[in-house]
């Protein structure tokens, strides 16, 4: 692991100014709190209960600062411990913390190989780090030792299709550059890079965009001494062999076969998903949640009796986009989808504010609850495949 060590010593990933923190905050997928209730607690976490949390791999501290400003917005108890094996990264992720003035953080310097030692912890974030470890599965392993009974994990490992051009460059630069120190790699890397010619089939993916951002995310992508990507099926494997269940990509509707063709019969949900993937050939990372096998899968409550959010747009303008049948196309990555609802649905999103449950959003307007269940259905078939619908309570 020297090599990673020295990389990420040398250029902290993803490049983070911690002055930005006044600016703005960054989000995204897993460790969205109403997404972890929703795929892995069927949106009914007690969430007066302390969240033990263990960010593993935590570099410059995306995922460990959207989760405890989240919590803390909403008044949450939690503890996160941060564990990362980069000095130069963890100095980054504390001035993030200090300048939001975030508490409840422990910071540890190591190997994600450690975190049985560092306690037992109810939801695990583990983004981009399985992927560059000698041994993914012992990483599954060691995450598995650290987990609480019906705990979770959330993870983001590479995928292959939309990386399409980066391996033979990562394979090719280390061969010529290997032997020297970070900062002579990247620059002669660089170099090698403006000779390549146009019609290289990296530079003809749309799909990523490190290599132009910054030094950092040059090296991260072309650079790197180790990594790896999964197709789904190779995900799944390395999940049942370490003692993990997937539960559920967060935005489904990207591993959903019959967005393309009818399912032959008797296909597996694995397979489904797997050739769903090679059919869309633009996923570059897989994001969702898993949790261990043996825990018992939770159970949903009644739909009346669930609590609705709406991630990413606000409610009030997509209501009025329904009401006015104009919906804009949702991005998803590269990707636009085209979303359609009856504008009598309108009335049902708009009353969506977190708090209400589906029961009372109903009540909210004169719709008769037959038919507004009925809407509900369609809203619930178009919104929750791409991670836009989740129900939680965690506002409640």
């Amino acid at each position: 692991m020297s090599d990673v060590r020295d990389q990420y010593e040398a250029y902290p990933y993803p490049a983070r100014d911690p002055a930005d923190e006044t600016k703005r905050l960054i989000t995204g997928s897993p460790s969205f709190p109403v997404e972890m209730d929703h795929c892995l607690w069927a949106g009914q976490r007690d969430w007066s209960q302390r969240l033990r949390v263990l960010v593993a791999g935590g570099g410059t501290g995306d995922g460990l600062v959207q989760l405890a400003q989240r919590l803390k917005d909403a008044d949450r108890p939690y503890q996160i411990t941060y564990l990362d094996l980069s000095t130069a990264s963890r100095k980054i992720a504390e001035a993030r913390v200090a300048a939001r003035q975030l508490d409840n953080i422990r910071f540890v310097t190591g190997s994600l190989l450690d975190a049985p030692t560092l306690g037992v912890f109810d939801y695990i974030d583990c983004c981009g780090v399985l992927h560059h470890l000698p041994d993914p599965n012992a990483g599954l392993k060691a995450l598995r030792a650290a987990l609480a009974p019906n705990g979770g994990l959330g993870f983001m490992v590479y995928a292959p299709y939309g990386r399409t051009g980066v391996y033979p460059l990562q394979a090719a630069f280390n061969r010529l550059y290997g032997h020297l120190p970070p900062r002579s790699r990247l620059k002669h890397a660089k170099r090698m890079f403006d000779k390549i010619p146009d019609s290289h089939p990296l530079k003809c993916n749309p799909h990523l965009g490190d290599h132009h951002q910054s030094e950092a995310g040059f090296y991260d992508l072309l650079v790197h001494s180790q990594d790896r990507a999964f197709t789904v099926q190779q995900w799944a494997d390395a999940l049942t062999k370490t003692g993990w269940m997937l539960t559920s990509f967060a935005q489904p509707g990207l591993y959903d076969l019959a967005q393309f063709t009818d399912v032959p019969e008797g296909m597996d949900a694995i397979a489904q998903m797997t050739t769903a993937e090679e059919l869309r050939g633009t996923i570059k990372t897989h994001v969702g949640y898993a949790r261990l096998a043996d825990d018992p899968a939770p159970e949903w409550a009644d739909m009346q009796d669930r609590i609705p959010h709406i991630a990413g747009i606000d409610t009030e303008a997509l209501a009025q986009a329904i009401k006015a049948q104009k919906l804009p196309p949702l991005r998803v990555g590269s990707e636009r989808i085209t979303l359609t609802l009856p504008a009598k649905a309108a009335a049902l999103v708009g009353a969506i504010d977190g708090q209400r449950n589906v029961g009372q959003i109903i009540g909210h307007t004169t719709l008769p609850t037959g038919e507004a269940l009925r809407l509900w259905g369609k809203i619930e078939r178009a919104l929750s495949p791409w991670g836009v619908l989740h129900y939680s309570r965690f506002l409640t």
